[in-house]
């Protein structure tokens, strides 16, 4: 069995979609659909929305460039 092969297609609407997969499960060949408006983990997404709220809240530290290296342990 050879694996590693990635085969990206982009259907562009319903019928094309579900012919893609009734071949794919025809052959017996594993696949997923992803969807491509959001690439990221809505776990990541909620981590980068508070990050931006508590920002805004003034909930942040800001380290000038000199002391970067003392901030960081370095």
């Amino acid at each position: 069995m050879q694996t590693g092969n990635v085969f990206i297609a982009h259907p562009s609407n319903d019928e094309q979609l579900n012919a893609l997969k009734a071949f794919l499960k025809a052959l017996k060949i594993k696949f997923e659909v992803t969807n491509t408006e959001n690439p990221y983990k809505p776990e990541f997404v909620a981590k980068i929305k508070k990050s931006k709220q508590e920002f805004e809240e003034g909930k942040f530290t800001r380290v000038e460039k000199e002391n970067l290296q003392d901030f960081l342990g370095l």
